[in-house]
């Protein structure tokens, strides 16, 4: 069934007549259902014309006083006065050709003046191949995908004017047509070509899929279009240094907002001029949003940092915790990128035990997303078997929220270390029993020497819960401590040249100093939303 109506016919009429496409005309007649814009575009042409011509007797016959043989096309005021431009003179008249089809100056091969062959050429099978080809030529993984497409600025600018063409039109009908009126160029666009993108890659298309097909179109023929608005508004378009041109969607759209009609009437032709060319497709890109994996580390090795160290443009160190463990993941998610973060660190220096410090590694664009459970598994011990310096356990997939989860209450949690201190007095069992007995000893502490070229100068108060000391020699004893996370340990056993006060030598009344520290990682529940690898459904796990 046709979605236009008797009513609707002054507009569609004078839409065509002035060049715009029938998908363009049912926008501003307001269709909003999907079938009428899934016609293939001459059958839909065809169609629109046959309803044009089937009532015109019955139109002419309902006009009580029918428009004069010579009618001026605009107003002195460059207004164009409605059914004005369906004159007589054979300037916009509908016509029947030899076969018996109808056409208007704007034939099927006319490029449309408002959407500029958006809903004309790149709606059709022809099309959506092509953008298939390269998606399945990129070498993407995927089970579903979103569409997104970017149309030239000045779109806004040719859909305005019409606007205003078929508001003035309507009104002589005391009708009325407001912006929201009119179905978005997109919306319609989503419309026709979401089915056949589905059916051609045999995926559905889901809004929240992190697979993205991008569609970007140009029309330089038309550029200028936009210019004249910021002359009239010059506070909508400011450059902004992540935009390659102040005529963006939003600032054209903002200045339309705030233009008066008949300002605009006088810079822009209603209707607008129909091009020369169509759009083009400046680019089709496909991206994959980033998918994290997260486990738990830990590091058997006093000489390898966490993140690759690098002073002033020079490696001090071969490799790190964050290399040895992303090397592998990037190489099998092939991604073009990755971003480490953990609970918390450790010095080069620093062995991490116990259960392992919780971390998580952001992809960025992987081509490869999907897992078995087996194949997780093979890929933690590959990066196991790489290296004796570090061992991963828990390898997962989680979400993003899941990083958040692991971020949260650093500064709240306990952290148990285990360190090697020697003193500069000779020592007896007795001189470290009364560490013991200490709970809950609140120290301040500067930051330290050692980090403050990297971190604010201030004073802290961390606790120190409990600890426990085992004799070595006379000279050496083991320290295990519980402490609030945030703790300088070496600080707090050194005392950083009275930095922190008090400290493990200030308390035994020596010089005292710190030859290994181990953090023992045994205390950490960390619960982090984990995709399951059989489905998309999202679980809780806790370690």
């Amino acid at each position: 069934m046709f979605p236009l109506t008797v009513e609707n016919k002054r507009v569609a009429q004078l839409l065509l007549s002035t060049g715009t496409c029938p998908r363009c005309i049912f926008r501003f007649c307001g269709v909003d259902f999907h079938a009428p814009y899934k016609l293939p575009y001459k059958e839909l042409l065809s169609e629109l014309q046959k309803f044009l011509e089937a009532e015109e007797d019955e139109l002419v016959s309902e006009v009580p006083n029918p428009p004069p043989k010579k009618i001026r096309l605009q107003e002195p005021e460059d207004q164009i006065d409605g059914m004005d431009s369906l004159s007589q003179n054979g300037e916009g008249k509908l016509s029947v050709t030899e076969d018996g089809s109808s056409s208007s100056k704007n034939s099927n091969l006319n490029v449309c003046n408002v959407c500029l062959g958006i809903l004309q050429d790149f709606c059709e099978k022809e099309f959506i191949k092509k953008v298939c080809q390269k998606v399945e030529a990129s070498g993407f993984e995927f089970t579903n995908l979103v569409l997104s497409v970017s149309f030239p600025p000045q779109l806004s600018v040719r859909e305005h004017a019409a606007w205003l063409l078929v508001k003035q039109e309507m009104g002589k009908q005391s009708l009325s047509l407001g912006r929201n009126d009119i179905v978005q160029l997109k919306e319609a666009y989503k419309w026709i070509t979401h089915p056949l993108f589905s059916e051609e890659l045999g995926v559905p298309i889901d809004g929240k899929s992190l697979f993205e097909v991008s569609v970007v179109f140009a029309h330089p023929e038309t550029v200028e279009d936009c210019h004249f608005l910021r002359a009239i508004c010059p506070e909508c378009f400011k450059p902004a240094k992540n935009k390659q041109s102040v005529f963006t969607r939003m600032a054209v759209m903002k200045a339309l907002n705030k233009i008066k009609e008949e300002d605009f009437r006088k810079q822009f032709p209603c209707p607008p001029d129909s091009p020369k060319a169509v759009c083009t497709v400046l680019e089709i890109e496909c991206a994959h949003g980033a998918v994290f994996v997260a486990g738990r580390y830990n590091k058997y090795s006093r000489n390898l940092p966490q993140t690759p160290w690098i002073i002033d443009g020079e490696r001090k160190l071969e490799s790190s915790v964050e290399e040895l463990i992303s090397d592998h993941l990037l190489k099998v998610f092939k991604a073009e990128s990755f971003n480490f973060s953990s609970s918390g660190r450790e010095d080069v220096d620093v062995r991490t035990l116990g259960n392992g410090r919780p971390f998580a590694i952001e992809l960025v664009n992987p081509h490869r997303v999907h897992f078995t459970s087996q194949e997780i598994k093979e890929l933690q011990q590959k990066i196991n078997n790489s290296s004796n310096k570090i061992q991963v356990r828990d390898l997962q997939l989680v979400t993003r929220e899941a990083i958040g989860h692991m971020k949260e209450g650093e500064e709240e949690k306990t952290k148990t270390y285990s360190a090697l201190i020697w003193t500069n007095k000779a020592i007896q069992r007795k001189d470290i029993e009364f560490l013991d007995d200490i709970k809950d000893l609140k120290i301040d502490q500067k930051t330290p020497l050692r980090v403050l070229h990297r971190r604010p100068l201030a004073v802290r108060t961390r606790i120190i819960h409990s600890m426990e000391t085992r004799y070595v020699d006379e000279h050496h004893f083991r320290l295990s401590l519980k402490t609030q996370a945030g703790t300088y340990i070496k600080e707090f056993v050194h005392g950083d040249f009275g930095r922190t006060k008090p400290n493990i030598g200030s308390l035994m009344e020596v010089t005292a100093d710190i030859l290994e520290l181990d953090v023992e990682v045994n205390h950490f529940i960390v619960e982090m939303p984990v995709y399951t690898l059989s489905s998309t459904k999202i679980m809780l796990l806790k370690h």
